[in-house]
């Protein structure tokens, strides 16, 4: 199941890399070297090597992709493997040590306050602290921890249960947590929980190693712990660690009592003493689980009729990907878990990837990644050379885009994959879950404030503080005689392992994305070009400009948080709570 992108159109054409370069070392050190000696004699100049360094940045970033999909289809298949670790183990410390040199000589031309300040002002300020930052010696400690991250998939991607007489993924597993039989829930999750705690012990010693690696690479870079560090090396610039900390305490006073209320009435309409984790996915009216799709072909019909709905520009970006079979969807064994889309940067088009199980979260899922997508496709049509690759966006608004088609395209659900009754249960789940999600963004944040302030604790302080952090923010679950299933769930949490510190970005979202749909309800042709007008903008504001130019405001205060719990409560009774 080899991605062949030499089938994709190469609509931009290269200028300044030769037709026949490899991918090996000896021919990028060439240009490298040739970018590094080339004099820069005027603000042409340097806009002329901006833009032949782009074209670099766009192929080795394109080159990593098409290993990092084919490991990630097929994370039992030796030999993608072994490409994507031969890419971060010899070719990535190698492109980032050449990569500094490169920052360097643009952060000391004299030719950069002479370039168009719109423009290049944020990337400027980004490279300068990159510059401030770099230091050799981490390179090697970051592609430690990239070997580590593999290795935690690998493990998760090798999760099966054998349940009803078949072998399945933790993530098919999950369709079976929304059955109206209470025995099979428990049974389903109860089995999937055993297979997950069978790895627990090893997961642990994998994360204990990438703290250390982590805080190792904070202090070498002179900074006290981790946390400080990725603030800065994440390019956090409209927003600090304080701010996060505030922005936990909006969602615990203002969407955790929201959440425990609607919890106490699941419990009532299930008729159960206590809420036990197999009963938060089931409806409580006991109705069946909404079935939306037969198979993946189903999953993309209705996507393409929701998406037409929507906005025939966006929905003809999405054709264009199934044309090019950009999309790859089914779960099955050996596939690592979850979604993401990420961007082939040559040739400027997305490619989504995703667990699909016949559930209605999947349609959201597809939706989501498309949106994301969609930001791709903006850019490219904006032709913005010096960011277009997925690995500079703000990650707080590239969520907006995926969020916010997430929520918008469920006003279409009617007559596609529901019928009106059914498109309004999805949508009163979907209003639950982004409640359930602003209160879960801050138990992951939280707890990764802690673990990173506290790099030398113990398997057990960790246990105890994730907890704690758990029953914070957390519904009416009960788990009692449970006990090591909760003290282990992070470990189920992917970004806590592979992007550290990379969650809130949901949160700072998820503020945008539901003033969008608000926006939506009221005017569907303002909103939705006001969201394409902001996504075409791709990395080149900083993000309350990104907002405003959205329709939205940028808040992460507890009065903004307060209203957006309103908006969701009046959803939730439209819907039929």
């Amino acid at each position: 199941m080899v991605f062949d992108y030499s089938m994709l159109p190469r609509e931009f054409q290269r200028h300044y890399l030769p037709a026949g370069i490899r991918f090996e070392w000896d021919d990028l050190s060439k240009a490298y070297g040739e970018l590094a000696s080339r004099s820069i004699a005027s603000s042409s100049d340097l806009e002329k090597w901006l833009l032949d360094e782009a074209e670099l940045d766009s192929y080795i970033y394109e080159q990593r992709t098409i290993r990092y999909i084919n490991s990630t289809r097929q994370t039992d298949n030796p030999e993608f493997t072994r490409a994507y670790e031969l890419y971060t183990e010899e070719l990535e410390p190698k492109i980032k040590v050449a990569n500094f040199g490169l920052l360097k000589k643009y952060s000391t031309s004299p030719f950069r306050s002479q370039l168009p300040r719109d423009e290049y002002a944020l990337d400027g300020r980004r490279r300068e602290s990159a510059v401030s930052i770099f230091r050799p010696e981490n390179v090697e400690l970051e592609k430690q921890d990239s070997t580590l991250a593999q290795k935690y998939q690998r493990m998760i991607g090798a999760m099966t249960v054998n349940f009803r007489g078949q072998e399945r993924t933790l993530q098919q597993m999950s369709k079976f947590y929304e059955e109206t039989d209470r025995k099979v829930r428990e049974e389903a999750w109860r089995l999937a929980d055993q297979r997950a705690l069978k790895d627990s012990a090893s997961l642990d010693v994998i994360f204990d190693e990438m703290v250390r690696l982590r805080d190792k690479e904070a202090r070498n870079a002179g900074f006290k712990d981790y946390r400080e560090y990725i603030f800065v090396k994440k390019d956090r610039f409209d927003y600090t660690s304080d701010d996060c900390l505030k922005f936990h305490r909006a969602v615990e006073e203002s969407f955790v009592p929201l959440s425990r209320e609607m919890d106490r009435r699941r419990q009532e309409k299930l008729g159960v003493d206590v809420l036990r984790p197999w009963d938060l996915r089931t409806d409580p009216e006991r109705r069946p689980p909404l079935s939306p799709f037969d198979d993946a072909a189903g999953l993309v019909e209705g996507a393409s009729k929701v998406l037409a709905k929507v906005d025939p520009q966006l929905s003809g970006y999405f054709s264009q990907m199934v044309k090019l079979d950009l999309l790859d969807l089914d779960s099955r064994k050996g596939k690592a878990p979850g979604g993401y889309q990420e961007e082939l940067t040559e040739a400027r088009l997305p490619f989504i990837f995703m667990n699909a199980a016949k559930r209605d979260n999947d349609v959201r899922t597809l939706l989501h990644e498309s949106g994301h997508s969609f930001q791709t496709f903006l850019m490219r049509e904006k032709g913005l050379p010096y960011f277009n690759a997925n690995a500079n966006l703000p990650l707080e608004f590239a969520e907006v885009a995926s969020m916010s088609m997430e929520i918008i395209s469920g006003e279409h659900y009617e007559g596609i994959y529901y019928d009106k009754d059914e498109a309004k249960r999805s949508n009163r789940e979907e209003a639950v879950s982004n409640v359930k999600l602003f209160t879960w963004v801050a138990t992951i944040d939280a707890f990764q404030h802690w673990v990173y302030t506290h790099p030398g604790h113990t398997h057990e302080e960790r246990a105890k503080a994730w907890t704690e952090t758990f029953n914070r923010f957390s519904g009416l679950e009960s788990y009692e005689g449970l006990e090591p299933s909760r003290a282990y769930r992070w470990q189920r949490q992917l970004h806590i392992f592979e992007v550290p510190f990379y969650y809130i970005e949901y949160g700072i979202a998820l503020t945008g994305a539901l003033g969008i749909w608000a926006h939506y309800r009221r005017n569907p042709k303002v909103a939705i070009e006001a969201y394409k007008a902001a996504l075409s903008l791709g990395a080149v504001k900083p993000l309350p400009e990104l907002f405003s130019a959205a329709g939205v405001q940028w808040d992460l205060g507890p009065s903004a948080l307060r209203k957006l719990v309103g908006e969701l409560r009046t959803a939730i009774k439209e819907y039929g709570d």
